[in-house]
């Protein structure tokens, strides 16, 4: 099945910038991820989101994959030196031959050291955990070498021996009729099955696989100012290799609980802290969170609703610089309900200081003035 379009599986546009990727990836991932979403297809949908990723939040990758498409993601996209024609000398005819006669010009050893596949590992972390950093020992399956034949497949005491049909090339020779007349073509030994060699006493244990699932375990370091959906990679901790190959590498993708308290933007983290009126209008020394525990901070008097104060040093640590973000607090004012009569006096007095006498002569609408004052400023939440 042909490969949808990356900016299709994140559901954003081609112009996307990169804070609209990771908004969409965050949705989706966190949708789809199998350990969530218990759909059949719940897995497939989330490595195709995670791939897509991959691709368009790095610069590079995507201004390819905008010009030649899923080609690009290819491993040996423009190895040859030669543009779109490859690197095998005669680039994309190749590709021509292989569909008229069945096989190409070359052919690979097919007992030649292969790398083992690649992992994935979802790490749950918390709020703080992502903010500080920490260490962490994670357990999971991989494909691994069979403890009893050492990968070889074959029964202790015993060895695979070179296929006979194919003499451990592992391809045989086929004769094809073709629009051109009689062909010659290779294709893979069906004795085989690629391997070169054949085994007459499996391993019992892997039977004659030469590879069994096991369960691993590794430490992952993981740094301070990490965020939801950023990811390390472990090399050597994925799959075994073939033949004596080296062994795939272990992605590990962060999946970070949001805060009760905090909002965060990279390195910046935001909170909002309720002043009463009084402290608004008179100012007030006042203890606020932050991830580093609590602080103090100086609202001055006048204070409106809404307004932000700077606590430089107070954010995150910047996973791609030295020190900390800052921390953003913003107050909101909070509107005064169910008066008493000593505030209602209070707040006379405080007009008639303020020279407002008018208002005083309707109570009422007075109130209903002072509520629609508040109201108009608002609680403002940052978006």
């Amino acid at each position: 099945m042909a490969k949808r379009d990356y900016y299709e599986v994140l559901g954003v546009a081609k112009t996307a910038t990169d804070d609209e990727l990771k908004k969409a990836y965050r949705k989706l991932s966190k949708k789809y991820h199998p350990d969530i979403n218990k759909e059949p297809d719940a897995e497939d949908k989330f490595k195709e989101i995670t791939e897509a990723f991959e691709v368009l939040s790095d610069s590079q990758k995507r201004a390819a994959y905008d010009q030649y498409g899923h080609a690009s993601t290819d491993p040996n996209f423009g190895a040859g030196g030669f543009g779109d024609f490859g690197g095998g000398g005669f680039g994309g005819f190749e590709d021509i031959f292989e569909s008229f006669f069945g096989g190409g010009g070359r052919t690979s050893n097919p007992n030649a050291p292969r790398q083992g596949s690649d992992l994935q590992y979802t790490l749950d972390l918390t709020f703080n955990e992502a903010i500080f950093g920490l260490e962490k020992n994670i357990r999971y399956n991989r494909e691994d070498d069979c403890t009893t034949c050492g990968g070889s497949g074959a029964k202790p005491g015993t060895q695979p021996e070179t296929c006979s049909k194919c003499s451990g090339s592992g391809r045989i020779n086929v004769e094809r009729q073709t629009p051109l007349g009689r062909m010659m073509s290779q294709q893979t030994c069906d004795e085989c099955h690629g391997t070169g060699k054949t085994i007459k006493d499996k391993c019992t244990t892997c039977n004659g696989a030469g590879r069994m699932v096991k369960s691993h375990s590794v430490k992952v370091n993981v740094p301070a100012g990490v965020e939801d959906g950023q990811q390390m990679r472990l090399s050597g901790q994925g799959e075994a290799g073939f033949n004596g190959g080296p062994y795939g590498d272990l992605y590990v993708v962060f999946r970070v609980e949001d805060s009760p308290i905090f909002e965060r933007d990279g390195s910046e983290i935001f909170y909002e802290q309720t002043i009463s009126f009084a402290q608004a209008a008179l100012g007030d020394e006042i203890e606020v969170p932050t991830v580093h525990g609590r602080v103090k901070l100086k609202i001055p008097a006048g204070t409106q609703t809404g307004t932000s104060f700077r606590l430089k040093g107070k954010g995150a640590p910047k996973l791609r610089g030295s020190g900390n973000g800052d921390q953003r607090v913003t107050v909101l004012v909070e509107t005064p309900t169910d008066l008493n009569e000593a505030q209602k006096k209070a707040l006379r007095e405080f007009l008639v200081a303020s020279g407002d006498k008018a208002v005083i002569e309707q109570e009422e609408g007075f109130f209903d003035k002072m509520k629609d004052a508040f109201s108009s400023s608002g609680k403002k939440k940052r978006k």
